[in-house]
């Protein structure tokens, strides 16, 4: 079995998956994938935006449901969490669609409204339409800047070397920014 097969075989899985447990980097691919043809870009959109609200809403659940243990108390403790609440207390709305979008808090965020007083249908509707909107972007970028990629490296025949060279300079753009955020928290 080739590799095309493989990738448009587990392909969405493989994005749903890493939509919701790692993020941009796959969901970029996923976009450069769907540029290549190996995968429809309306599913990756799709595997997208559910892997990132599923994973979302288990954390969400996260906390609602266990946020008197000790273990969830030890987290809200921490500088980042509280952080996170203080701003879901001060702009509800504008947090639950926005954290997804702010590095550093697309993990914690979800579990943190879970121990507010948020609705559970307030969340899930929110949630929804940042995963969406998140899922679109991400999905797009691939896409569209795909093509740009492998147009500096030849065209088609270096297909999988764009693809490496997109995902590392997506993670580098993020590791750039979490090494500013913590700098920026420092001073």
């Amino acid at each position: 079995m080739s590799i095309e097969s493989l990738i448009t075989r587990y392909g969405l899985a493989a994005i749903f998956l890493g939509a919701g447990f790692e993020g941009e980097t796959s969901v970029v691919t996923g976009g450069l994938l769907a540029h290549q043809n190996l995968l429809p870009l309306v599913g990756a959109g799709i595997a997208s935006a559910t892997g990132s609200f599923a994973a979302d809403q288990l954390f969400f659940f996260i906390g609602r449901r266990y946020r008197d243990t000790a273990r969830i108390r030890r987290m809200i403790a921490r500088p980042a969490f509280a952080r996170a609440l203080r701003t879901l207390d001060r702009h509800p709305a504008a947090f639950i669609l926005g954290f997804r979008f702010l590095y550093g808090l697309r993990t914690i965020s979800p579990v943190a409204i879970g121990t507010s007083q948020v609705p559970a249908r307030t969340f899930i509707v929110l949630n929804a339409i940042s995963a969406s909107v998140w899922a679109a972007l991400f999905t797009g970028v691939g896409y569209v800047f795909g093509d740009r990629v492998l147009a500096l490296l030849g065209g088609h025949h270096n297909k999988f070397v764009g693809i490496a060279i997109l995902v590392g300079a997506v993670a580098l753009v993020f590791v750039v920014l979490r090494l500013w955020t913590r700098y920026r928290a420092k001073a």
